[in-house]
Order: structure tokens, then C-alpha cells, then sequence
């Protein structure tokens, strides 16, 4: 890592989102079952827990394009907790014919109610809400106005309230008072059952790596609250789109439909709403990757009525004064880069000036020859080593596609046979000289293709992966620590 980073010495880490936990109604969540991952990687000798972001998704569950950048995902806020608080009575469960999320929100009304009784409680919620009132307040009218709207996005709400005129927020406000403060309570709630999760990782060792995506999603607090931060047109509707060219993962490109950050005023404030944006992130982490690193060199413009992202071209971004503006107020960052993908000399140069440690992914390693940089004879100290990302297919479930020439060349380079994966790419990633090596659970448990958490550029089925705990094998804990021990890693 780089130099003041936390992450200093060689580590290994579990990716890992919670919603991926056992437990939960739909999802995993922060109550019981993260505290048993927790000892389960202390007991494995793991310090770095890697998590995908953890803000509120829309209906396709993707916490890349979420409804606010600062807020936590009410659909991990665990209700046992708020037993024990005696804030909420417990129950059977969901009524019949009640899904996991609309009981969790039933519960979370009922745990007000109870809160409000709840005196001792007041002035931790009462300095929560102030402490966070610049994005709070924002994020708590946007999911009013939005449930109000039938969910529709907020370039589709009736002009005054996409606009923000002032008096109409104001009957708003009012006439949505309650249904307000229940989100301030909800987010009251996922930070305090976050810190409290956080705390308990930290006490064991274990640092707490986050993932801030480059891009914002449209419908989105941030770009309703804060239109003249991003390219829009004047009825608000995004003037140019994100994504990314051809590449690995399709054909076409990805066409992600973010919309661009209108630089210039960014620069003109000194990076305000960014300071912001990494000011909150280290409320909730030890460290954060950056995604799309390669966006804050230089970005792929694809026009808003673009149908592939094969129509795009190259924006040059103010990446470096980004960075000067985030050291200037937070000092040196413990920050890696997502690196992958089209990386040229400039990107490089950002990454290298700022000390970032990029990314080393096994799975990219065996195309082309001994000067592919993702193998791990080419790998850099100041790095992080995985065998797949959340964006890969599962280690066996790749070994599965590849053809026959690059599978001959994975057991070539690797000396074993098949009947050893997932563990020998495993193994191969925790040799490597890079000082953080992460392994996604599914690689741990030996899982296939079945049970990987997203397939870029399919729309449908992503982001729901879970394990269950009968598959973690009793002699799993004791083996990685072996493994961790015997490359340096505990």
C-alpha cells in the first residue's frame, strides 16, 4: 500500500458484500451473521474484510448506480438489534405473502415507534441528524418525494419539485413529515449497526475496505440536490452518458448511463461535493478502492441517446487536481485503484504520482505471453492481488469457459492439474509479492459458475449471491491459516 496507508504490511483479505451474508429477510444484514463472518475470518488469519459499496440500490439491487452516495442500504439494517434495544417487539416473521423487504419496512416503522419512547436514545439521534445534515436532509425529501411519485425518477416529479423551488419543498416537507423522519431514522440505524460491526472488525484485526464507484446514479439524491455538479440539460436530463468501450466483458462496450460530472464547476469550488463524498466513506472504512480508476485520466463520453457504448470517445478529466485537492484536506489517503480495463501511460503516470496501489487479477493473467501484466512474475509490491472481482465469474466457473489452449497455458504457468482449483489460483494469489492478497468467498468455498454476485452487461439475476454457513467446511479456518502463515500473510 501506499505510504500511510493502514494496510502497510502483507495482508489477506475475504470479498465479501454483506447482503451476501447468511440470515436476514432477502438479504443478508448486519446483525448476527456478520459478527460469526467476522470470528470466521478471524479464526481463517484474514485482516481485511472487502466489501462492494454500501449504499441504497434501486429495484436491480446494483450498489453501483445508487440513490445517494452518502447514505447506507436500509435493507441491511439487521432487526435484532433493535430487539434487544427494546425498541421492536419480536414476531413470527413475515405475514403470508409478505416479501423480505416490504416485513424488514413494516419492522423498521414499528422500531420508531418504540424508539421515540426511548429517551436515552434522543440525543444520539438528535447529533446523528445534525452531523449529517448536509446530505441528510437532501436524501431523507428525495425518498419522499419519490415514494410519493410512485418511484418514478426525479427528472419525472412535476417541475416545481424537480426544479427545487423553494416554496414547493416547503409543503413538501410538511406534508411529508413523517415519512422524513422515518428515513433519518432508518439511516440513524444503519450507521450506528455499521460503526457498531465496523468496531468489532477493527478490535480483531481486521481493517474494513470499501469500494466508491467512479460514477453516481442518475435518479439519485446527488444529482437532484446537486444538479450543477453534473452534465445536464436544462429539463435536467443527462446531455452524455458513462461507460466503457469494447473490452473483455463485451463487445459492444458497456453502456452504463450514469451522467458525467460537469468538471469545470467542480474545479471552481475546489472539489467540494468529492470532499464530501470521501469525507463520509471514511466514516465507514479503513480503506477504499476506487473503481474506474481509469475515469478520473480520462472518461468514455457516449451520447445520451446512444444505444452501445461503440459510439463514445475520450474525455480528458482533472484527475490530478482531484487528488491534490483530497491530500490538501485529508492528508494521504488509503486508497487503491481500480486499474483494469484500457490503461494507457497517463493513467498510470495519476496512479503512480498519488502512490495508489492498483489491482493484479488472475483471471486476466493467462491471455498472450509472458509479458501479460497480470501474471504474477510481473506483479509490484505496492499492489492488490485477487483471483477474480465481483465483476468475474467464480475461479471454477471461469476454468469452465476458457478454451482449451489458455487452459493448457493456466496449468502450464501454474504447475498443478484441475482437479486442485479453485485452491492453486488461491495459493498463486497469496505467493505474490503484492502486499494485499483478496479472495472472494466463493473462491474460499470452492463454488462454480452458479454463484457468482454479477455478470457485466446482463441486466437481470445479478447481485442476489449468498452462502450458507453448511458449506463452510470445519476444517476451513484451521487450513487458511495454515496457508496464510506459510506466505506471510497473517
Amino acid at each position: 500500500m501506499s505510504q500511510g496507508s493502514p494496510a502497510e504490511r502483507r495482508r489477506a483479505g475475504l470479498l465479501l458484500h454483506p447482503t451476501s451474508l447468511p440470515g436476514g429477510y432477502d438479504n443478508g444484514d448486519l446483525g448476527p451473521e456478520a459478527y460469526r463472518f467476522v470470528e470466521f475470518m478471524a479464526a481463517c488469519g484474514f485482516t481485511v474484510w472487502q466489501t462492494l459499496p454500501l449504499a441504497p440500490p434501486h429495484a436491480d439491487l446494483s450498489p453501483y448506480s445508487a440513490q445517494s452516495v452518502h447514505a447506507g442500504n436500509p435493507r441491511l439494517i439487521a432487526l435484532e438489534p433493535l430487539i434487544e434495544a427494546g425498541w421492536l417487539q419480536p414476531d413470527g416473521g413475515p405475514r403470508e405473502g409478505e416479501d423480505g423487504w416490504t416485513y424488514r419496512q413494516r419492522r423498521l416503522g414499528e422500531a420508531r415507534q418504540g424508539f421515540q419512547r426511548a429517551e436515552r436514545a434522543q440525543g444520539e439521534y438528535g447529533a446523528f441528524v445534525r452531523e449529517r445534515r448536509d446530505w441528510l436532509e437532501d436524501y431523507a425529501l428525495y425518498q419522499a418525494i419519490r415514494a410519493a411519485h410512485g418511484r418514478a425518477a426525479w427528472s419525472d416529479w412535476p417541475r416545481e419539485l424537480r426544479d427545487r423551488h423553494r416554496d414547493a419543498l416547503a409543503a413538501v416537507r410538511r406534508q411529508f413529515a413523517e415519512a422524513i423522519a422515518q428515513c433519518q431514522f432508518e439511516q440513524f440505524l444503519f450507521y450506528r449497526q455499521w460503526a457498531a460491526l465496523k468496531r468489532y472488525a477493527n478490535e480483531r484485526g481486521i481493517l474494513v475496505f470499501g469500494d466508491i464507484p467512479l460514477f453516481v446514479g442518475y435518479d439519485s439524491a446527488d444529482v437532484w440536490a446537486r444538479r450543477e455538479c453534473f452534465l445536464l440539460d436544462e429539463e435536467g436530463r443527462p446531455e452524455v452518458v458513462a461507460g466503457v468501450p469494447p473490452d473483455y466483458f463485451s463487445a459492444t462496450g458497456q453502456l452504463w448511463g450514469n451522467p458525467h460530472y460537469a468538471w469545470e464547476s467542480m474545479r471552481a469550488d475546489g472539489f467540494q461535493w468529492w470532499k464530501e463524498r470521501i469525507r463520509t466513506q471514511l466514516t465507514q472504512f479503513d480503506l477504499l478502492r476506487i473503481d474506474h480508476f481509469r475515469g478520473l485520466e480520462s472518461y468514455w463520453e457516449i451520447p445520451a441517446d446512444a444505444e452501445t457504448a461503440v459510439a463514445g470517445q475520450w474525455r480528458e478529466a482533472p484527475g490530478d487536481e482531484l487528488f491534490q485537492a483530497l491530500r490538501a484536506e485529508f492528508g494521504r489517503l488509503p486508497l487503491v485503484a481500480e486499474d483494469l480495463g484500457i490503461i494507457t501511460p497517463a493513467v498510470e503516470a495519476l496512479r503512480d504520482k498519488h502512490g495508489l496501489p492498483g489491482m493484479e487479477v488472475l483471471h486476466f493473467a493467462f491471455g498472450g505471453d509472458a509479458e501479460n501484466p497480470y501474471l504474477p512474475h510481473q506483479h509490484t509490491v505496492n499492489s492488490v492481488v485477487y483471483t477474480g472481482t465481483h465483476d468475474n465469474n467464480t475461479t471454477l466457473g471461469w476454468l469452465e469457459e476458457l478454451d482449451e489452449p489458455t487452459r493448457n497455458h493456466v496449468f502450464d504457468y501454474l504447475g498443478g492439474d484441475p482437479a486442485r482449483m479453485p485452491e492453486l489460483l488461491v495459493r498463486t494469489a497469496l505467493a505474490s509479492v503484492a502486499r494485499l492478497a483478496v479472495v472472494p468467498m466463493q473462491d474460499v468455498l470452492a463454488l462454480g459458475g452458479a454463484d457468482r454476485m454479477n455478470q457485466p452487461g446482463v441486466a437481470e439475476g445479478n447481485w442476489r449471491w449468498r452462502f450458507r454457513w453448511d458449506q463452510v467446511e470445519p476444517r476451513l479456518a484451521g487450513h487458511y491459516r495454515h496457508l496464510l502463515t506459510l506466505y506471510g500473510r497473517i
